[in-house]
């Protein structure tokens, strides 16, 4: 049974994100669930240049029946770095291989800072009931607690996908590249780079899990548990039917934004099975940042434990590994029982995740403004 929130009442959030195929489905739960007011959306240089990583938000929200979600453009670079980008995960363009995306009308607001809209956004919400949602680069995190350290005090959490932790922290498979084996991360050895809080803006991560007010307020979600949350084929065609036996014997078409977001997690499938070695499914990693917020009780914990995080910002981005070095490794200490520190939940409900994305799609499909998409194009874009 899907949990509602009390009428009239809803968890604020801010999404904050670099949009590729994963990030799409943080943008659907954020949008779509019953329980959260989305009060707007920050985006991020990381999967794709910031001017490409705004586009594919605003063409999502769009798709979504959204575009009152206003998108301010953030960071295009990390604090004190150059920038780094994922094409060989995402493409190009951060949604390389997906067809079916609308033309976004909504502008993006060039008129506002984004950190003031940031602030602005969370501080007007009642004391200890807004979270921030990081599915990106930190930078646009990290500047916005440096500009308004008080905001750490007034928010209730902060939610972030993004690390690998590794030496048995979870089972999870993580999956190979060629003549390199099995890894922590999926940049490096040490480093994921879905979220570049350790390839790209190390310093921002560090000043954000230093922070004494806002680290026991945050939740990080790594790569040890979004790969224990894989696409598999059944999960695809499942989302695209609404698990509805009679659509799929019927040869019932499927509405545009199931078409949409499962030739998105389609190509990712591609893309995993390619680069990583993982054929059963690609991981999805950023809704999970969003659900840990919304619904911390889907996330395990074992018995409470709260780590404290060290990033590794000894190292540059080269393709020389030893200048590389452990750039960006996510380094954890498990505190004393009782101790306030990040938590890092180690697993989760799995169906009740999928039936969270189910419910946000049922929600999509009753709202969103897109045009039917012809039979043609699902099968172009390799969705039937």
């Amino acid at each position: 049974m899907a949990v509602e929130a009390p009428e009239g009442v809803r968890i604020p959030v801010w999404l904050d994100v670099d949009t590729g195929h994963d990030d799409a489905y943080a943008l659907l739960l954020a949008a779509h669930d019953s329980r959260t007011e989305l009060l707007g959306v920050s985006t991020v240089h990381g999967n794709a240049p910031l001017e490409q990583t705004t586009y594919n938000t605003r063409s999502i929200l769009e798709a979504l029946g959204r575009r009152d979600v206003r998108v301010h453009p953030g960071s295009a670079k990390p604090t004190s770095r150059s920038a780094v980008h994922a094409a060989d995960i995402h493409g190009v363009s951060g949604l390389d291989g997906v067809t079916l995306l609308p033309e976004p009308v909504q502008p993006a607001i060039e008129d506002v800072s984004f950190l003031d809209a940031m602030y602005h956004a969370l501080a007007t919400t009642p004391a200890n009931t807004a979270w921030l949602i990081s599915t990106g680069t930190l930078t646009n995190i990290g500047l916005l607690f440096q500009k308004y350290p008080y905001l750490a005090v007034h928010i209730k959490g902060l939610s972030i996908m993004g690390g690998a932790i590794g030496g048995g922290f979870t089972d999870a498979p993580m999956g190979k590249v060629k003549g390199e084996g099995e890894r922590f991360g999926n940049l490096t050895a040490f480093a994921e780079f879905n979220v570049r809080i350790i390839s790209c803006d190390p310093e921002a991560a560090q000043s954000i899990f230093t922070n004494p007010i806002l680290a026991p307020k945050t939740t990080l979600i790594p790569l040890d548990v979004t790969h224990q949350v894989l696409g598999t084929a059944e999960v695809r065609h499942g989302l695209l039917y609404g698990y509805d036996p009679r659509a799929i014997t019927s040869g019932a078409k499927p509405s545009p934004v199931r078409a949409l977001f499962t030739q998105i997690l389609s190509f990712f499938a591609h893309t995993y099975a390619e680069v990583f070695a993982l054929t059963s499914g690609p991981p999805l990693h950023d809704p999970l940042a969003v659900a840990a917020a919304i619904e911390p009780e889907t996330f395990n914990d074992v018995g409470g434990e709260r780590f404290l995080v060290d990033i590794v910002t000894k190292g540059v981005h080269a393709a020389d590994k030893a200048s590389v070095g452990e750039l960006g490794r996510t380094k954890v200490t498990k505190l004393p029982m009782g101790q306030p520190g990040v938590r890092i939940p180690r697993g989760l409900d799995v169906t009740r995740f999928w039936y969270l994305t189910e419910l946000a799609l049922r929600s999509a499909d009753a709202t969103t403004p897109m045009a039917e998409v012809s039979w043609g194009k699902l099968r172009e874009g390799g969705v039937v």
